[in-house]
């Protein structure tokens, strides 16, 4: 896992370094300084072979100190530097300060109306103007300084590099503030990844995201400066044990590596639709019974039972036709995890979800239960659509996954802040609206995107971002998102807490997509499980 953290704990990190002796504010003005040149070097090896030509932009603050060391650093590696200033020499920030002497070549002013000077006439543009300390939006005419992102496939276009965060783009939500933002080919951050990283705009204005290592030690009561950080999963960092949690490993076998019956591993319960529409709940079963659950059973209306017998073999079959079929079937206490709404059709998610929450509550059928509920698609339809008569029925054990337009609709006072224009850093975020979300609910929110955030009432939160080096845009095809409901279905039945669940979920969901790769369909996600499973006890 990597921490993601905000502007002001990063602060808080490097102050309590500087505070502590570990380091100098001027060494990690340097250090930061070489890490970007360095990223620079090695994304473009070109660039390496002198003479080449940069115009360097700073800004007022300690981003703009980090420009001046790049400056120098490639004026000694030979290239001509043009260096323009956006403020007052004598306002800058000691270290800044120290670093604008030591650049000690010419610097120009930047004008807020059109650009210094023509930037094509550059191979490097550095934008070193704001980084992670923006809070307003950019002045009118600082995001004509780079050319148009539409031409940038021509051959003289140049490479840009930005320091922390493009200009414009807020740290801690990924949106560009008020007026107009810049872009960058690479963005070099340092220490670790930033929230706004991963969210909203900032893969698309990032281009490529390098985090250079400024030799700053870890401290967990700096990183706890705010009430939360956020977390994203990569292959590298993630461990098998990790992954399937305690007492279960990946095979049918018990914490002491003994074989065990397919009870032990949980049961998963998924309800269909009628005839015509089970696709959906027979791709989430799947994804269920392919993640670990020792049996799944598809609860099917009599007028689709044919039609779902016809289609599987590993999977059960149960006869649900309303209610009080269904509640029947929660009698067997050996049921610990549903599934609802996949293609369930919402009148059914009306009459279903209410007995499916309150069984796997605790309240009906009058037994205590440990299970868990995965909400989607039709029946979060449902409670958006009677939100006064289903919002009470919601526990610690549920696990909501809306995409977009279902967040929206299921929170639509939250859905209206983030979607609005910010002003002012730092601004609402996915993650802001997320754990307000799930607080509001009870239960814990998976909101949907390649920025897929998930929260729990309590506050914790993650990012399980799917851009970058982890994008797989082919993930967007139909079906793909009952799978991950399945998914976490069949993590809930094995025991997985419900955050654990909807997080493990989520990541393994990308990693199927990735070693897939392209003509990905949704059939395609659990039967790519077990290569995945082999890849990560291979690491």
């Amino acid at each position: 896992m990597t921490e993601l953290l905000t502007a002001a704990q990063m602060r808080a990190v490097e102050r309590a370094a500087i505070e502590s002796g570990q380091v100098t504010g001027l060494e990690l003005m340097e250090r930061a300084g070489r890490g970007v040149v360095e990223a620079v070097f090695e994304e473009w090896p070109e660039l390496a072979k002198a003479p080449h030509r940069a115009v360097v932009l700073c800004g007022p603050g300690n981003n703009g100190g980090d420009g001046f060391v790049v400056a120098r650093l490639l004026k000694e590696w030979g290239w001509e530097v043009e260096v323009f200033l956006y403020g007052d020499a004598g306002k800058l920030p000691p270290d800044a300060r120290v670093n604008y002497e030591r650049w000690g070549g010419d610097v120009r002013p930047i004008p807020v109306t059109g650009t210094p000077h023509d930037p094509w006439e550059s191979d490097l543009i550095v934008d070193a103007l704001f980084g992670t300390g923006l809070t307003r939006g950019i002045e009118e005419g600082l995001g004509s300084l780079l050319p148009e992102w539409d031409h940038r496939f021509e051959p003289d276009f140049p490479k840009i590099v930005a320091i922390d965060m493009p200009s414009g783009l807020c740290s801690d939500s990924g949106k560009v503030l008020e007026g107009d933002g810049l872009w960058a080919d690479l963005t070099v951050s340092f220490h670790t990844d930033k929230v706004g990283h991963h969210l909203a705009r900032g893969p698309f204005t990032c281009g490529k995201l390098v985090v250079a290592d400024i030799g700053l030690k870890r401290s967990k009561r700096e990183l706890q400066t705010t009430p939360f950080y956020w977390k994203r999963k990569r292959l590298a960092d993630m461990r098998p044990a990790e992954l399937v949690g305690r007492p279960y490993s990946l095979g049918k076998t018990d914490s002491f590596g003994r074989q065990t019956h397919k009870f032990s591993h949980g049961h998963a319960l998924v309800l269909t639709g009628g005839s015509g529409r089970t696709g959906a709940a027979r791709l989430a079963a799947r994804g269920a019974l392919r993640i670990g659950a020792g049996l799944v059973t598809l609860g099917v209306p009599p007028s689709a039972q044919q039609e779902v017998a016809c289609q599987i073999t590993a999977l059960m079959l149960r006869r649900v036709a309303d209610a009080d079929g269904l509640a029947e079937v929660l009698e067997d206490r050996r049921v610990k995890a549903l599934c609802l709404g996949p293609g369930l059709g919402v009148e059914r998610a009306r009459e279903l979800v209410p007995v499916a929450l309150g069984a796997s509550g605790g309240e009906v059928p009058g037994r205590a239960r440990d299970g868990g509920c995965v909400l989607d698609a039709d029946a979060l339809a449902a409670i958006a659509g009677e939100p006064e008569t289903f919002f009470g029925m919601l526990h610690e054990r549920c696990v909501l996954t809306p995409h977009g337009g279902e967040f929206a609709r299921l929170f639509p006072d939250i859905a209206e802040k983030l979607d609005a224009e910010p002003v002012k850093g730092p601004a609402y975020s996915k993650v802001d609206a997320t754990r307000e979300a799930a607080e509001r609910a009870g239960c814990v929110v998976l909101f949907k995107g390649p920025d897929t955030v998930i929260a729990a009432p309590d506050g914790r939160c993650s990012v399980n971002s799917a851009q970058y080096d982890r994008a797989a845009p082919w993930l967007a095809t139909a079906g793909a998102g009952d799978v991950l409901a399945g998914f976490i279905t069949g993590l809930l039945a094995r025991g997985f807490a419900p955050m654990q669940a909807a997080e493990t979920a989520a990541w393994l969901h990308v990693e199927c997509a990735r070693t897939f790769g392209p003509g990905l369909i949704a059939e395609d996600l659990p039967e790519e499980l077990p290569r995945v499973f082999r890849e990560l006890c291979a690491s």
